[in-house]
């Protein structure tokens, strides 16, 4: 009984250990790294591979990125402080491709519009507040 109880407060110990190791990057409205008293935005030092979060100063969602090979590659989501979605589209080898979408904070669509290889194309939506 004293093993198992030995191998849990070591098991435990180690988790809580590997969850404090993480690193937090702190990045200016550029997302080039500084210091936290100049930072406008934080990730977890993490490798640029799969689901990357990036957060507001305030601790809220920001960004959530997918990344492949340390390039935006697949969905992307950005938010106002609030919570509320802001941006939406998907990256392809780190460009833009495919429709994205902009939006007001409370919902209402701002733009939308089409991506080839990083460039826009075609006709680009602009929505107004007041549906005009």
């Amino acid at each position: 009984m004293k093993q198992i109880v030995c191998f849990l407060f070591i098991t435990i110990g180690m988790y809580t250990n590997s969850l404090n190791a993480q690193e937090i990057i702190w990045l200016d409205n550029s997302f080039v790294e500084t210091t936290q008293d100049k930072a406008d935005y934080y990730r977890i030092n993490v490798k640029l591979e799969g689901e990357i979060s990036f957060y507001y100063k305030k601790r809220t969602l920001f960004r959530k990125v997918f990344y492949s090979k340390s390039k935006p590659n697949g969905l992307f989501y950005e938010y106002y402080e609030t919570g509320e979605l802001k941006e939406t589209g998907v990256y392809e080898n780190g460009l833009r491709v495919g429709i994205w979408k902009e939006f007001y904070q409370g919902g209402q669509i701002k733009s939308k519009g089409k991506y080839t290889k990083g460039e826009k194309v075609g006709i680009w939506k602009i929505f107004y507040k007041n549906d005009r």
